[in-house]
């Protein structure tokens, strides 16, 4: 898999368990109907999924490296869809996050 590939998977995770987690949220927070959860649990399995194809050779490098994205992907959905746009720190967090979410997936390793 190509690290754009990679970028690409993480972003789709990202996603996938934002939106899982919403459909809860607006159902415990928003009084939203139950049924939301039926689309959220399915989008968070999506997720799980998606973290499996990331081609790392330990799963706890795959998550911590997921982490830094999830931050941006966050601050995106809360740009898009919850209308609240990020400041100047959210950012600069989240692109030392990600900076270090390369560090992880793409640093060359000793034998």
């Amino acid at each position: 898999m190509t690290p754009a590939l990679t970028a690409v998977t993480y972003v789709a995770a990202a996603l996938a368990e934002i939106a899982g987690c919403f459909a809860m949220w607006s159902w415990l927070r928003s009084g939203a109907s139950g049924l939301w959860l039926v689309p959220g649990l399915a989008s968070l399995a999506l997720f799980a999924f998606l973290l499996t194809l990331v081609p790392v050779e330990a799963a706890g490098r795959a998550y911590a490296a997921y982490g830094g994205v999830y931050i941006a992907a966050s601050l995106g959905w809360l740009w898009l869809v919850e209308g609240s746009r990020p400041d100047r720190w959210d950012m600069a967090g989240a692109g030392l996050c990600l900076v270090g979410a390369a560090i992880i997936l793409w640093a060359p390793r000793g034998a």
